[in-house]
């Protein structure tokens, strides 16, 4: 396996076709969006706990309700 760091695949992209950047543009932009789906489901999720949380701390009050 190769290890590269940011800055040897910065220096390195000027070797690529314009045709590879854009194929490593899109692939970039694939991985943000799948980030910002990722952190808006984890986000959905803490909500959704955050409210079961309320009603076990309202029903742990009032058990008869």
């Amino acid at each position: 396996m190769i290890t590269m760091t940011k800055s040897d695949v910065i220096a390195e992209l000027h070797r690529f076709s314009s045709r590879e950047r854009r194929e490593i543009l899109e692939r970039l932009l694939e991985l943000e969006d799948e980030a910002r789906t990722l952190e808006e489901h984890r986000r959905l999720a803490d909500e959704t706990f955050l409210m079961l949380d309320a009603l076990e701390e309202q029903n742990a009050k009032d058990p008869a309700r």
